[in-house]
């Protein structure tokens, strides 16, 4: 006899389908799980075998075989025990053939029976109302999985309580969608006493989507300014909303099916290893760049993260996405995010400030700064010198403009370019100026004469790539956004050149190769 039961696979983000699939045959008492399943899902036997012992089953003494199909794909976690004791049950007659028809299930059992929450709930019931199938999940799991719409959602809190559901002895409640958090509340801009153009530059980066990196000594407010981007950025839409909860619901993030429209900021240690970086290890799992997606990957004390750490991140800072390939997994994961990072001028912290001389010269700025690779910097659109704020600037009045009223000026500029976006015939992948189409710079970033007599002059004595063409283009196009400006013109171009770092520059011998100084 045959019994077949649905539940999914996390290649990703994605869930694909898996069938369970469960014969009882005579034999010589065995019980094997067969399919390239993990440690996790072969121990899933003795997890079934003491909860059906708890609630007063008993396995037969016959030769047990659950089939997980395709065979041929790996499957890891501890969510294929519910569909695992289910087949089972079906199987051995304590619950009818028809019962299951028409659910996916996943879920942990505990040795009482109890069922415990899995990652991925959200992920596997967007699967299973793709498939037209309702879903079985701990009731844990149960807020989160509501989040996928309308369709059926049984969430037992343990096998009794669906055994009794199913024979009509008890109702389960179908599970409410948890809570939508609107976010913390962000420290306000107007804590940070001076540094007038640098709270400029991170206006620009807020309302563009642009990377951003602020050099500076300790103590002038690289991290202070970092920590106060969220509080600019507009919150999720519905579409992001989705994508990000996808991804933090496969990492395990969602306590209780709450979701976040703020969006993400991550600020992992410069100890952080690629694989916390970008993902991977045993289970291809999400790493900071992907648990970033939509919205800030922050990298405080830049040059001390491994090169090849640092350089991993060329790729997704380029097309928003991550491949992680494994001998036994190739897994995508989205990574759509900003980057800002911040780092001293030198090992020594101070190279270029006033009355500070380096006991080794320029050579110790140069050299720090050369562990960033240059084509990373290429990727960078602003890059600005943020100086040591000074007493006389601590006694400066609180200033009048914050948060909010950079976050109007912001939340404009963004509209105007979704609506850009759509006369664009795709509104699905691009939101910002830095996410616009190198084929698209040219209709609705092209600078008036004397902006692109400028831009071209600049490209020569600042020996810009391809790239930093473009990308100076379009942080100019977000200039002209936050002024409301149709076109771009030459006094947008020039603002972007003063924030875009020269290339050759890194070659001088004096505390020059910084970039431009913005107080």
């Amino acid at each position: 006899m045959g019994i077949h039961i649905q539940t999914f696979a996390f290649e990703g983000v994605d869930a694909a389908p898996v069938d369970v699939q469960v014969q009882i045959s005579s034999g010589m008492p065995a019980f094997s799980i067969v399919g390239l399943a993990d440690k996790a899902v072969a121990e899933s036997r003795e997890r079934v075998r003491a909860a059906f012992a708890a609630i007063g089953l008993a396995l037969p003494a016959k030769r047990l075989v659950i089939n997980l199909a395709p065979a041929d794909q790996p499957k890891e976690g501890s969510h294929y025990d519910l569909p695992i004791a289910l087949g089972l049950m079906v199987a051995i007659g304590v619950l009818p053939m028809d019962a299951l028809e028409g659910y996916a299930a996943i879920g942990e059992l505990s040795l009482d029976g109890t069922i415990a929450p899995v990652n991925g709930a959200l992920p596997s019931a967007m699967a299973a109302h793709a498939l037209g199938l309702g879903l079985i999940c701990p009731k844990d799991s149960g807020p989160e999985a509501a989040w996928a719409g309308d369709m059926a959602i049984l969430a037992p809190p343990n096998l009794i309580a669906l055994i009794n559901h199913v024979k009509g002895r008890q109702l389960l409640e179908p599970p409410k969608p948890g809570t939508l958090y609107e976010g913390p509340a962000h420290p306000d801009l107007s804590d940070v006493k001076g540094q007038e153009l640098a709270k400029r530059a991170l206006e620009i980066a807020a309302a563009g989507g642009h990377n951003l990196l602020m050099i500076g000594p300790p103590g002038s407010g690289k991290s202070m300014l970092a920590a106060r981007l969220p509080g600019l950025l507009p919150p999720l839409n519905a579409r992001e909303l989705l994508e990000v909860s996808m991804v933090h619901s496969v990492a395990g993030l969602l306590q209780r099916g709450q979701l976040s429209r703020a969006r993400p900021f991550r600020s992992p240690h410069h100890g952080a290893s690629m694989a916390a970086m970008v993902g991977g290890g045993i289970k291809a799992r999400p790493g900071e760049a992907s648990l970033a997606h939509r919205g800030v990957l922050f990298l405080d004390e830049l040059p001390e993260f491994t090169p090849q750490v640092l350089d991993s991140l060329r790729q997704p800072l380029e097309t928003g996405q991550i491949s992680v390939a494994r001998a036994n997994a190739h897994v995508s994961y989205p990574a759509r995010f900003q980057f800002i990072a911040a780092m001293n001028p030198c090992r020594c912290g101070s190279a270029g400030a006033d009355g500070y001389a380096c006991r080794r010269g320029p050579r110790c700025a140069r050299d720090y700064q050369a562990r960033i690779s240059g084509p990373l910097m290429d990727r960078i659109d602003i890059q600005i010198e943020v100086p040591a704020v000074t007493a006389a600037d601590l006694t400066l009045p609180t200033p009048a403009e914050g948060t909010r009223h950079a976050a109007a000026r912001v939340y404009a500029a963004r509209e105007a370019q979704i609506e850009r976006a759509k006369h664009c015939g795709d509104d699905s992948e691009m939101q910002t100026n830095a996410e616009l189409p190198t084929g698209q710079l040219e209709k609705y970033a092209a600078p008036d004469e004397p902006g692109r007599q400028l831009l071209m002059h600049a490209a020569g004595s600042m020996r810009l790539t391809a790239r930093g063409y473009h990308r100076v283009l379009r942080t100019a196009r977000t200039i002209a956004d936050l002024e409301g400006c149709d076109g771009v013109r030459r006094l947008h171009i020039a603002e972007a050149l003063g924030l875009r770092r020269s290339p050759s520059s890194a070659n001088e011998t004096s505390v020059t190769i910084h970039p431009v100084k913005v107080s």
